[in-house]
């Protein structure tokens, strides 16, 4: 018998319907939910997020939403920080913890307690690293990521400087590679007695699901929504405003490109990023597939898949 605490762990790309599956099985089985969303924890970013609302929540608790002003940096240091207490404080009502998101990372952080190295931030280094790829573009700091770490570099695209910047700041700090660091993290047992189930669909129907999605979410008012984030003196390069939908609405409103382009761009990068997320998952053990088509896209059903799939291990 496994004697570790329990958790269930719904994970998925993005637009596959994690939020109704999450929020059916939580009122089921009395769970409360911990978002693992990098970019619903901050205030004022609802449309282009996907927040949950009030009313879609059903009265299930959620935590994690809405934790965050838009000018801090959220990190896998600080979701951990933050989830490990929700957890505690869910157990103390004799329930069990739903975890939600699409964001591997964090969850790897929080089940097999990925300890995050000490040293930093170093913000002067930071600054200098962001300031070169401003002048000699995001290729020229990939470049110089592939020279002290090829293995990061390989996995890393040159466009998400941050995580570049990241792995770069962790090698100036420690003389380690951050993917060295990685693999001996990833391969940690869980500290969980966890379900985790990642929630797939075709790649077409992912993609159907997701260009409406980003219709809907300029239909809704995302370019307001953006333009009085920036009103309210949000910083158009602070990580908040690097997510997805955010990011790519700014150089419209600063009149750079079209709306139809920004479009396109959100719809695009929304894209590459479910790639990614599936790559993910395909190397993380133990994960139990829910393929929407093998359940007729039937909530209910997969509903029903998990629970049974909690009670083999003794979860619920």
């Amino acid at each position: 018998m496994n004697n570790k605490p329990p958790l269930i762990i719904l994970s998925g790309p993005t637009a596959t319907g994690k939020t109704d599956l999450s929020v059916l099985f939580a009122k089921q089985h009395d769970l409360e939910i911990i978002s693992a969303d990098s970019a619903q924890v901050y205030k004022g970013m609802d449309i282009g997020s996907a927040k949950i609302t009030e009313e879609e929540k059903q009265g299930v608790p959620h935590h994690l939403i809405d934790v965050c002003e838009i000018d801090e940096d959220y990190s896998a240091f600080l979701f951990k920080e933050m989830a490990d207490n929700a957890i505690a404080d869910i157990y103390k009502r004799g329930k069990v913890p739903l975890v939600v998101g699409g964001t591997g990372f964090y969850i790897q952080a929080l089940l097999k307690d990925v300890e995050f190295d000490d040293e930093g931030p170093d913000d002067e280094y930071r600054a200098e690293l962001q300031k070169l790829a401003d002048e000699k573009g995001a290729s020229h700091l990939h470049d110089l990521l592939k020279e002290i770490d090829p293995e990061s570099a390989e996995k890393i695209p040159a466009g998400n400087v941050k995580r570049v910047i990241r792995a770069l700041e962790y090698h100036h700090l420690t003389c380690k590679k951050i993917s060295e660091h990685n693999s001996e993290e990833s391969v940690k047992e869980p500290n969980f007695n966890a379900a985790y189930f990642v929630l797939i669909d075709d790649r077409d129907v992912m993609y159907e699901r997701i260009e409406k999605r980003v219709d809907k979410m300029i239909e809704a008012g995302l370019e307001k929504e953006v333009r009085t984030l920036l009103e309210k003196g949000a910083d158009p390069t602070s990580v908040a405003m690097q997510a997805i939908g955010y990011k790519e609405m700014i150089p419209y409103i600063k009149g750079d490109y079209s709306l139809d382009e920004a479009i396109y761009q959100i719809k695009l990068r929304t894209r590459h990023f479910a790639k990614r997320q599936i790559t993910w998952y395909k190397r993380e053990p133990d994960v139990i597939y829910i393929n929407r088509k093998d359940f007729d896209q039937d909530s209910k059903k997969m509903s029903e898949f998990m629970y049974e799939e909690c009670m083999k291990r003794g979860i619920l």
